[in-house]
């Protein structure tokens, strides 16, 4: 037991919150608003404790309870038999879960970690992987890849340089020392995140069916045990003051202690819980994140058939000095919680002694009445032989506030749409065509991120089969029958920005085509939606647009989605970013010997544009780079255009015809063309035809298509399949040799060496991120 230090101040007890009701309280600071403070003691009938003012303050938190978002997150709820078919696990749970044949199931979830990598980048960032990570743990699943979703300001702004190189080492760092690879992601750079980053981290884990497990407290007389590090004052009030607030201009208003990270711990965490999963040890788990204590036992009560008593004393600190409050709002990292039946509880200590991970039990699931059961028992912590905390766990965790806060179209929507890219001059020349292709080719969202992602183990573990720089990253999860899955994240918050509803089902499509260019079939969504303040009208009608069209979307696709997290607060003063639904896709593969890459390996492949090009340039990357210009309306959306060409690409890599795809998305054609140009060296020639405008064919950036790469031998059977599924195709050129003299050419326009593309490319490093 951990020692205690020998002066003990006057604990607030239940039986004094009950005799003192008019004692003030600090709840304000806390982040509870006076109607919250009020709730909270109705639902109590007396003034809470010190300890249960800190309990339901974090778990009352924007982040915790989803207070503002609840409302519109319903919508995802309403799901068709074809989005049912393959889920196993829905909302609610640590994470979702998909039945992906032979008797795998795969989880995964993306979650943010934007505030705290702000304030401190490495730990920021690092503790968010860590904390996904247990998330999938506590599924029953083996962690098995890691995708990074990250943002920031400009590429050469002075915050940047300070929060990027800490952010990418952190995840780098973290995850390399799991021994889990990462596959995939994104990194962009636009004025709105600067001073406001967003870090949004997504893990893959795969299991049995039968090994599933679900965060309750079932059982009474079953054993409460804390298992992992042990609890210290890093991370208080994490969820509840950083995640929950704005920043200043100057900086955060609140600078709460930061999460400190141990991947080393973390790795012992894992193999541990495996092996007591293995054995049947454990009826009931969760991990501890956001929120730490508070969270783990008031959801683990709230989702079983009993209540909970806890002794705070047994709790292992590294800090004893720690008040009882303190110790209920610590964030300290690789921790767990499992119930455990009193017969196990010896092996599930001698499991945890091999491992070197202590344990200890501190306390039980006790008995409800029939009565107290439809209300979910009551939720009992004590603190030195004193009652501490007696709430009702639900209202804990689930029962919250829930606002539906006012949000209206704003006034700037409509002029911000008339201001079209149309008006823009364009290249009209070869030579000006060409400079247009560099410069893009060059610019900092979509030049080589190399630089980034070179900082990342993508193929530990030994079955990473496709990672960065491919649309989607591709693992596989039988070596006996090549079963895989492919997973992709997406978001474009400028298309977002003209368009909420359109924009959010454009970064589902992307995702969703990124997938299917590997040759998997997309089959479920988890979300990560980056938004400024919920009580700002304006980011409030974009969260509900954002959320009305990806629900719409992922039925119109038949595609569930599992799980995600919403993130508000982020801006600075009054200055929302852009807002930012990152969108995670998951695919499967019958065998991933059949993935297709991006790149062309070989002379004398034709290349075929497949889907419809418009003149939509609004919100594009020419836009954005050559005029700084953000107005007009996003691309038309076509779900059943993407669901038609998902379908060719799948089953036109099952069947062996395809050399290459890539999807087409920011830079158009143009610079998927570059890309798939650069990943191997060899050159094209491009011929699109004398009745195309050729800056609208290169630079255009409508959704539902890609370029694919087929070999003489499969061109019939690859144009049959297109015709007869219903995909617009056209021939737009060949692959040509590589070496020194490899070219990208426009018939009639340009000839560019490949080694010059090359050079553009890679010009984007900066050298002071590198160093």
């Amino acid at each position: 037991m951990t020692a205690v230090p020998t002066d003990r101040p006057t604990i607030d007890t239940v039986e004094r919150a009950a005799d003192s009701p008019d004692i003030t309280q600090p709840w304000q600071e806390l982040g509870l608003r006076p109607d919250e403070y009020g709730q909270l003691r109705e639902i109590l009938g007396r003034r809470p404790t010190s300890a249960e003012l800190a309990m339901y303050s974090v778990m009352w938190s924007e982040h915790c309870s989803y207070k503002s978002s609840k409302v519109h997150l319903r919508q995802f709820g309403e799901q068709t038999d074809e989005m049912r078919e393959h889920l196993l696990v829905g909302i609610g749970e640590n994470a979702g879960v998909v039945d992906v044949g032979d008797g795998y199931a795969v989880t995964f979830k993306i979650e943010s970690h934007n505030h705290p990598s702000y304030v401190e980048p490495y730990q920021g960032a690092a503790t968010g992987v860590g904390g996904i990570v247990r998330d999938i743990l506590a599924m029953g699943a083996r962690p098995v890849a890691v995708l990074d979703s990250i943002r920031f300001g400009p590429l050469h702004a002075e915050d940047t340089h300070r929060v990027l190189p800490g952010v990418v080492a952190g995840i780098g760092g973290y995850g390399n020392c799991l021994g889990l690879p990462t596959i995939g992601g994104e990194t962009v750079f636009d004025e709105s995140y600067a001073g406001n980053p967003l870090v949004n981290a997504l893990c893959v884990g795969v299991m049995r069916h039968e090994q599933i497990h679900l965060a309750k407290a079932s059982g009474e007389g079953n054993l409460v045990v804390l298992y992992g590090a042990r609890t210290g004052g890093d991370g208080i009030g994490g969820v509840s003051v950083l995640a929950s607030e704005t920043f200043s201009d100057s900086g955060p208003t609140k600078r709460p202690s930061v999460q400190v990270g141990d991947p080393f711990m973390e790795k012992l965490l894992i193999e541990c819980t495996l092996e007591l999963f293995a054995e049947g040890l454990v009826t009931g788990i969760q991990d501890l994140g956001g929120a730490g204590l508070s969270c783990a036992t008031s959801e683990l009560a709230s989702a079983g058939d009993g209540g909970m008593r806890v002794d705070l004393d047994k709790v292992p600190l590294r800090d004893v000095s720690l008040a009882p409050e303190e110790i209920l709002m610590s964030e300290s990292q690789e921790r767990m919680m499992a119930v455990v039946e009193p017969a196990d509880i010896e092996r599930f200590l001698e499991v945890c002694a091999k491992w070197e991970v202590e344990a200890t039990v501190i306390g039980e699931v006790t008995a409800v009445s029939d009565e107290e059961r439809a209300r979910g028992g009551r939720l009992v912590i004590e603190w030195r032989g004193e009652r501490i905390v007696d709430v009702p766990p639900r209202t804990v965790a689930h029962e919250g506030p829930v606002y539906q806060r006012p949000f209206a179209r704003p006034e700037w929507q409509d002029d911000l749409q008339a201001d079209s890219a149309a008006r823009l001059p364009r290249p009209t020349t070869g030579d000006e065509l060409a400079e247009t292709l560099l410069r893009l080719a060059g610019s900092a969202n979509l030049g080589d991120k190399s630089w980034v992602t070179d900082q990342y183990d993508r193929y530990v573990r030994g079955n990473t089969v496709l990672a960065q720089p491919e649309d989607a990253g591709l693992l596989r999860i039988d070596e006996r029958t090549g079963r895989g899955v492919a997973v992709a994240t997406d978001g474009n918050s400028r298309f977002t920005k003209l368009d909420p509803f359109t924009g959010a089902q454009l970064a589902l499509a992307e995702a969703c085509r990124n997938v299917a260019a590997t040759g998997a079939r997309p089959l479920a969504v988890t979300d990560c939606l980056n938004f400024g303040s919920p009580e700002d009208p304006d980011v409030m009608w974009q969260f509900a647009e954002a959320t009305r069209g990806l629900a719409v979307g992922c039925r119109e696709l038949g595609l569930p989605i599992t799980g995600g997290n919403v993130s508000f607060y982020n801006q600075t003063g009054d200055d929302p970013i852009l807002p930012t639904p990152v969108i995670g896709v998951l695919g499967v593969i019958d065998d991933v010997r059949r993935r297709v890459g991006i790149g062309f390996d070989r002379p004398a492949l034709t290349l075929f544009l497949l889907g419809e090009t418009r003149d939509e340039l609004d919100g594009s990357e020419w836009a954005h780079v050559v005029h700084g210009h953000l107005g007009g309306r996003p691309p038309l959306v076509d779900l059943a255009a993407e669901r038609r060409l998902a379908d060719v690409l799948a089953t036109a890599a099952e069947s062996g015809l395809l050399a290459a795809a890539h999807d087409l998305s920011e830079g158009g054609v143009a610079q998927a063309l570059v890309e798939s140009c650069l990943r191997h060296g060899f050159g094209a020639r491009i011929e699109l035809g004398e009745d195309v405008d050729p800056f609208v064919a290169l630079f255009s950036e409508s959704a539902a298509r890609a370029i694919v790469a087929v070999a003489d031998e499969h061109l019939a059977d690859f144009q049959d399949r297109c015709t007869a599924t219903g995909v617009v195709h056209q021939r737009i050129g060949t692959t040509t040799e590589a070496g020194p003299d490899a070219t990208f050419e426009l018939v009639d326009q340009f000839t560019i060496p490949l080694a010059d593309l090359h050079t553009a490319w890679r010009s984007v490093i900066p050298q002071t991120l590198t160093d």
